[in-house]
């Protein structure tokens, strides 16, 4: 993509707002604005058009709805219990203002409904802006539906993307439309200090560095299980708050902690106050004093505390409008995590492609029952399934989320490492140290050892999804994240099937995966884009073969994209002709008598 750059500057020590350089963001744009809190989404809340904007959580959307800025911009915010009517009522009553609905990536299709049902073209009248556009890349893998617009989005003649930590993007439509990245370049000095302490033991390090601070202090950590165990090692308990997803809020309470809560609330700080990731974007934290900013990171613990330099650390110092007294990130490594450059992981995914493509052929052609079962085995647990759609189509996002990940948790293959990405990071002024502590004599943070079978483990992340269904807000998405990097196939198997389907198969892998296959063939089945293109293929009347039957499903399976199921000629064309036994050229045949449908 073609890179434009716009020039900010300071003014009276203020930087200046990006409507003032920028007064409307082009249409196939993604800017890269390179600083939090720039204005960009409240330049497109002004601007004069009519707009609809993509925010990755809900609160992001109640808190711009509630803000006395915008209480003559006609906001409206779509979201989970907001109706199809009340969108059209809203789109009715807009003859003199201009449209500006905030909607979840979730819930967008309510409003295209909206728009269908007052018989006005949304894609001619909205600009369509995807705000915070680096989560459609670092959330996908854990919530999906965040994407569904993008067939839509495309087809928008006026739309942009906007992060100020954007991610890379390999969806080839970016480029047939010939997308422009534009740079926001500040004129100034932006770069912030930050202290980078690397340890083998992070409990240790941090009691050091909180030990002597007597203001409230901030600590960003993404596992509710390292925040107790840390709250608990340091006897901090009764100082401490922690704001994190809603589970998460019912499994600290249930080792008896109650200062925990699922929305940010000034007025429940702390001395101690722990954020998890649900915080970590669009939350904005003001304060009357500038507080001392912990991130934390233990590998060996928590892979999923994992920073990234590029994206997170920014975003979370971010958060503080009125700025920080300093920030620290504490974090130990593994070398057993593997260095790879984007090259390499791109080489790697071509090779799963052409595994996976070699395999899926095998599978197709197999002669016996017995050799498709066993390859089908394979090609479930094949690396590159969880990158693609269930139809076995490319996600784009899905790969670049498998890019992303990789990379960064290369970074935290050993200290040097670390340092050398954190330094390519432009937004910060490092400052950095090792310290090795003796493993005999300190205390570390250990996780709570966990006993339970991999059936009686599913069993409970199914109860946890029960609790969480239809809720599209931020805290359970996070939550549902988490339960996504505890078992990927189980969150994926229950919203395609549901409790129900899942129970009634004893949480049989094997069942549950040819279940979920069987859902997508009936789906496509029963569409009528499928039905014309059988009754396209076979006149009644007329007598076919049954390898010229075979050979007729396989080519329409293909050409919709539909799962290769072998059903049996008779099974296959059963639903739309009636049939009687037939022979033709010597051959069995099927004597097609008329049409049901």
């Amino acid at each position: 993509m073609n890179t434009t750059y716009i020039n900010i500057e300071k003014k009276n020590r203020k930087t200046q707002y990006l409507t003032e350089v920028l007064p409307k963001i082009p249409t196939n744009t993604i800017l890269y604005k390179k600083l939090t809190g720039l204005g960009a989404t409240y330049g497109e809340l002004k601007a004069d058009r009519d707009s609809i904007i993509l925010e990755p959580n809900v609160p992001v959307i109640k808190g711009k709805c509630k803000d006395p800025k915008h209480a003559k911009d006609n906001l409206m915010g779509v979201y989970e219990n907001v109706t199809v009517d009340s969108i059209v009522k809203y789109l009715q009553a807009c003859k003199e203002k201009h449209i500006k609905l905030l909607s979840t990536p979730e819930s967008f299709s309510k409003i295209k409904a909206a728009f269908e049902e007052i018989d006005r073209d949304i894609y001619s009248t909205c600009y369509l802006l995807f705000d915070e556009c680096h989560k459609i890349v670092k959330d996908v893998d854990y919530r999906e539906n965040i994407t569904l617009p993008f067939d839509d989005f495309f087809m928008f003649e006026n739309k942009g993307l906007v992060s100020a930590t954007p991610l890379d993007f390999t969806d080839p439509r970016f480029f047939k439309q010939k997308f422009q990245i534009m740079e926001v370049q500040p004129n100034f000095e932006y770069a912030q200090p930050l202290n980078l302490y690397h340890t083998n033991n992070v409990l240790q390090e941090l009691k050091k560095r909180i030990g002597n601070i007597e203001k409230p202090i901030f600590l960003f950590i993404n596992s509710t299980e390292t925040i107790y165990s840390i709250m608990d090692k340091l006897d901090i308990l009764e100082q401490s708050t922690v704001f994190c997803a809603y589970n998460s809020v019912k499994n600290l309470k249930d080792k008896k902690f109650s200062q925990v809560y699922s929305d940010w609330d000034a007025a429940k700080m702390n001395k101690y106050n722990f954020l998890t990731s649900r915080f970590f974007n669009a939350l904005d934290i003001e304060l009357d004093f500038q507080p001392e900013v912990f991130i934390v990171t233990d590998v060996t613990m928590a892979t999923q505390s994992i920073i990234d330099p590029f994206t997170d650390t920014i975003q979370i110092i971010g958060r503080f409008r009125n700025g920080i007294a300093s920030a620290s990130h504490i974090t130990n490594t593994d070398y057993k995590f593997q260095v790879r450059s984007k090259a390499q992981l791109q080489f790697r995914i071509n090779v799963f492609e052409e595994n996976y493509k070699m395999l899926k052929a095998y599978y197709d052609n197999a002669t016996s029952d017995e050799l498709r079962d066993a390859v089908k085995a394979i090609l479930n647990n094949h690396p590159l399934t969880p990158l693609l759609n269930i139809d076995g189509t490319k996600n784009w996002f899905k790969i670049d989320n498998y890019m992303a990940e990789n990379l960064v948790q290369g970074y935290y293959n050993c200290f040097d490492e670390l340092v050398k990405n954190y330094k390519e990071c432009k937004s910060f002024k490092l400052n950095y140290e090792s310290t090795a502590y003796k493993l005999s004599d300190t205390e570390r943070l250990k996780r709570e050892n966990k006993s339970l079978s991999i059936k009686a483990k599913r069993k409970e992340i199914v109860e946890q999804l029960e609790i969480l269904k239809g809720d599209e807000t931020s805290i359970a998405m996070e939550h549902k994240r988490e339960l996504i990097r505890t078992d990927a196939f189980i969150v994926q198997a229950y919203d395609e099937l549901g409790k129900a389907k899942i129970e009634e198969l004893k949480y049989s892998q094997p069942k549950i995966r040819e279940a979920m296959i069987l859902k997508k063939y009936n789906e496509n089945r029963t569409g009528t884009e499928f039905i014309e293109m059988v009754k396209n293929r076979f006149k009644a009347g007329q007598s076919y073969e049954l390898s010229q039957i075979n050979k007729i499903r396989d080519e329409i399976y293909s050409l919709l994209n539909m799962p290769p199921i072998k059903k049996k000629p008779k099974d296959f064309l059963s639903d739309f002709f009636e049939l009687r036994d037939y022979w033709k050229n010597r051959q069995r045949a099927l004597f097609l008598e008329y049409a049901k449908v």
